[in-house]
């Protein structure tokens, strides 16, 4: 990481210097009358959300929630490899690497041929495949997300605290003459809150907002406002989850495990940080139509003697029940994620939703609180964008556009892989074909696996994210999906890094400009005329989009990867472009240069199918995603691309 640009500084450097006081805004306790983002709830969206807008001290931006103080202990636990890549844009990624279980394979078990009321292992593979990214599936208690999610806020520069004990009662929308504007035109969401904490219970607030997020559960009041529905089914099956210590004599207890016995159901083991502590996903009765979990009355002892007789012939003795609950597997989604009516082109969107608000889901394929996220992320970027002057307010239709396109995706596995888990086995025995057979389970299972990573996700072309015209360019990075890391090694110091871990969660965007197999430092070179490029020309984005007396990289972060190995290049002989000045002294960045991981046979160039001949530019989003590739003198194409949504400084 760099620090120390604008002068020297004890302490953590993770921690910059505060900007402002929240005092300033409004009396201790209380909410501002205005606000640029209101952000309903802490669940897993709220906070990313809030997070990537803490970063950003000339946004207002404020989090109520309901509860009394931070989640302790949460429902979901499944952290995919994708999300651990956005965890790392957020600095924390390694918090969670530490304390986390690490999913590293799943075995699968089915009734025993010889003895169908035993089970037998079936299957053993590995749960990632190989390079599918540089970070593992984890397991780890939500509650512990939100504090990694907690810290981030409250160190951030604008020091963000939610605002707790806030009960949603009224939101309401009044027609906005532009984002420029002043007065209650540029504050058209209003918002009425309930106080709940005792000294200032039944006191109610009004807080008006240029922009409402309502992150409130499946249940959202803010949803409700816009006169939006949760649409879908339920597949009539009850599920308990429990999580426990228990000794038992089960092979598997710290693997994750896909049990189907004969006749007693399904389960699925996953095991939980700390070494000791596991997750049971226990199948329970059939429900009839119109009848609900909460009237079988289920008690803890029914879900482990369930437990029990589907490990048979094993043993488990549940010695402590940290938590557990019951629940219906359904999936139900909202048509649109925004205020905007359909087919009102011109219109802006003002209220969001996103997380369980908008999709919910059976927690097994361990895909919501990833989605939810990454809902957060996809829109904080958008956010700022907007609110910092940067690009046109018609980006925020995209999110509706891309979140909702992905989370129906999720809708549509989650409803197979659920049927399928809930299926009874096939009995080898029987010739009337009943049932799934443990192996197709099995194959489905490996087969999802890059959706249930989170790396599948591929969002359609936008204004944001352009046609694969040149994508012939680099192969392995594809646009409209997340840019796949690799490791290289910066020249200025030999450090082996990944070059993906550049894009933090910052807003900027990235201009990865991988060269060509001339000498990068020749006159002739196409990376020295890409950089004189943006460096000079008139039609540059960097200077058209750049703030006067901004640091040259503060909206678009050019970076540049060599062919050739770190010892053949000299620093001094590249693009001036490429060794910027910045901050308060003019320091030079010497961390936009990289080479290729020769040495450990990991070459970008082959690992990303990058065109060796010819060189590329990749552009990526704020969020991470590929937004485009473009020859390296595709300079009108640039031009055309940012100027379709960004703003002129």
């Amino acid at each position: 990481m760099q620090f120390h640009l604008n002068g020297f500084r004890t302490g953590n450097p993770e921690i910059p210097e505060p900007a402002g006081s929240r005092a300033a805004a409004a009396p201790a306790g209380a909410l501002p009358e205005g606000v640029d983002v209101l952000i309903v709830g802490c669940g897993p969206a709220g906070l990313t959300l809030a997070a990537q807008l803490a970063a950003f001290p000339d946004i207002r931006t404020r989090i109520v929630e309901q509860k009394s103080g931070p989640l302790s202990l949460g429902q979901a636990d499944g952290v995919a490899c994708r999300t651990v890549e956005m965890f790392e844009a957020f600095g924390f990624c390694e918090r969670v690497l530490k304390e986390a279980y690490w999913v590293n394979e799943t075995t699968f078990w089915k009734p025993d041929d010889q003895q169908r009321a035993h089970i037998a292992r079936s299957g053993r593979i590995q749960d990632t495949e190989d390079a599918l990214s540089e970070f593992p599936h984890v397991i780890l208690n939500q509650a512990r997300i939100h504090d990694f999610y907690l810290d981030v806020m409250r160190n951030a520069a604008t020091r963000l605290e939610p605002d707790y004990s806030r009960r949603l009662q009224d939101l309401t929308i009044s027609p906005a003459s532009g984002e420029a504007g002043n007065g209650d035109s540029a504050y058209p969401v209003t918002v009425t809150l309930e106080r709940l904490d005792p000294a200032h219970e039944g006191q109610i607030e009004t807080v008006k907002a240029r922009y409402v997020v309502g992150c409130d559960g499946a249940r959202s009041v803010v949803r409700k406002s816009l006169g939006r529905l949760l649409s879908g089914d339920s597949a009539n099956q009850a599920w308990g989850v429990m999580d426990v210590l228990a000794v038992t004599d089960f092979p598997d207890i710290r693997i994750k495990s896909a049990i189907q016995s004969a006749e007693e159901g399904s389960l699925l083991i996953i095991p939980r940080e700390g070494g000791y502590l596991v997750r049971l996903y226990i199948e329970l009765d059939k429900l009839n139509e119109n009848e609900r979990v909460t009237s079988l009355n289920i008690t803890t002892d029914r879900l482990i003697a369930a437990a029990q007789r589907i490990l048979h012939p094993y043993t488990l003795e549940v010695k402590e029940i940290a938590w557990w609950s019951v629940y219906e597997i359904g999936q139900r989604l909202c048509e649109k994620f925004d205020d905007t009516p359909d087919g009102a082109e011109d219109c802006l969107p003002r209220v969001f939703i996103a997380g369980d608000a908008c999709h919910t889901h059976s927690p097994k394929a361990g895909q919501g609180m990833n989605v939810s996220m990454q809902d957060g992320f996809n829109l904080g970027w958008k956010l700022a964008s907007v609110l910092r002057g940067q690009s046109s307010p018609r980006i925020l239709r995209t999110y509706s556009d891309e979140r909702q396109s992905i989370a129906e995706e999720l809708i549509d596995f989650d409803r197979k892989f659920a049927k399928m888990f809930s299926a009874a086995p096939r009995d080898p025995a029987k010739a009337d074909g009943k049932g799934i057979d443990p192996a197709e389970f099995q194959t489905y299972f490996v087969k999802q696996g890059r959706f249930t990573a989170g790396t599948e996700t591929r969002y359609a072309p936008s204004i944001i994210s352009d046609e694969p015209t040149y994508q012939h360019l680099a192969k392995g990075l594809t646009i409209g999906m997340r840019f796949h890391s690799a490791p290289v090694i910066r020249l200025a110091d030999a450090k082996p890094v990944h070059l993906g871990h550049t894009v933090k969660a910052d807003g900027r965007w990235r201009l990865f400009a991988f060269a060509a197999t001339e000498d990068p430092a020749g006159a002739s070179s196409r990376l020295r005329a890409l950089c004189e490029f943006l460096a000079r020309s008139p039609q540059s984005p960097i200077g058209q989009y750049t703030p006067k007396g901004a640091d040259i990289d503060s909206v678009i972060d050019v970076r540049a990867i060599f062919q050739q190995a770190h010892r053949e290049l000299a620093i001094e002989a590249m693009p001036s472009f490429l060794l910027p000045t910045k901050g308060r002294y003019g320091l030079r960045d010497y961390e936009k240069m990289f080479c290729p991981d020769l040495k450990s046979g990991r070459d970008i160039f082959d690992l990303r199918a990058i065109d060796r001949s010819r060189g590329c530019m990749v552009l990526v989003r704020p969020d991470q995603y590929v937004a485009n590739v473009l020859p390296l003198d595709g300079y009108a194409e640039l031009e055309t691309f940012f100027g379709r949504f960004m703003l002129r400084s």
